[in-house]
């Protein structure tokens, strides 16, 4: 009976838990940028040009979670944490690995184990953000770069894919985490042409437009819990637009309170 007097109902929307990917300039940080009052923990020093709040940057990962508990008892009126990036927070992470194993490279720990042992860093950050987001009401972006990766498919011949630029074991445990997993792209048309003889050329003809791809397909990984449409521009406000809950205030209080977008 206890159990059935706890029993919930209805929705229940919290702050979004979103990672974006994608290739180098693209505007992933402008993206995170335009969240609601956004604090950037740095892990790379590429804001120069972006007009926003920053951590200094992030040395260690003793530094980065530091950041995360000064987010959490500090009196502030940030609704937004931003990571930026997750592949240069990995590289912090497998440096207290070495330091903890007293390695010179994660590599030269055996069996790849290096990389399990990472994992228990990546939870306890993962952990920080989730107090941010459960307690204090924080909105959640996690940047990252994207890489292309050989996927053995059982179903089909192998074929490379866009994938988030981290191990595949911290990238598994991210994306589980998050609520959605955005990957952020050039919108491109193929053309074919003849060149005679029976032959046909197909070129690339890119637009310059930015989008995000929402939903997993052959060429990249996604996800999203809002049913999203399969392609949207790379603008956090086309992003805002999915949720369910309302976007804040400024004047609405951060403390203990849903931050939302």
């Amino acid at each position: 009976m206890q159990l059935l007097q706890q029993v919930q109902s209805g929705r229940r929307p919290a702050p979004r838990r979103v990672m974006l990917y994608g290739t180098h300039g693209i505007g992933k940080s402008t993206f995170g940028a335009m969240a609601p009052r956004p604090i950037f923990i740095q892990t790379e020093d590429g804001l120069g040009e972006i007009d926003c709040d920053r951590f200094p940057l992030t040395q260690s990962f003793d530094e980065a979670m530091q950041a995360l508990s000064e987010l959490y008892t500090a009196e502030h009126d940030y609704r937004t944490a931003v990571v930026d990036s997750l592949d240069w927070l990995e590289r912090l992470i497998h440096a207290e690995v070495c330091r903890q194993r007293s390695v010179k490279n994660i590599d030269d720990i055996g069996y790849s184990k290096g990389y399990s042992f990472a994992l228990t860093q990546w939870r306890e950050f993962l952990i920080g953000l989730d107090a941010l987001r459960g307690d204090r009401g924080m909105t959640i972006v996690l940047l990252a770069h994207a890489r292309i990766e050989r996927f053995e498919n059982p179903e089909t011949e192998t074929y490379d894919r866009y994938v988030p630029r981290l191990h595949k074991l911290a990238s598994g445990l991210i994306q589980e985490w998050c609520d959605e997993v955005l990957f952020a792209t050039y919108k491109v048309h193929t053309k074919q042409t003849d060149e005679g003889f029976d032959r046909t050329r197909t070129r690339g003809i890119g637009t310059g437009d930015r989008i995000m791809r929402t939903t997993e397909r052959p060429a990249h990984v996604a996800k999203n819990r809002l049913n999203m449409p399969e392609e949207l521009p790379l603008d956090w406000n086309e992003y805002a637009r999915s949720f369910t809950h309302s976007i804040p205030t400024e004047g609405d209080s951060t403390h203990g309170e849903p931050a939302g977008v």
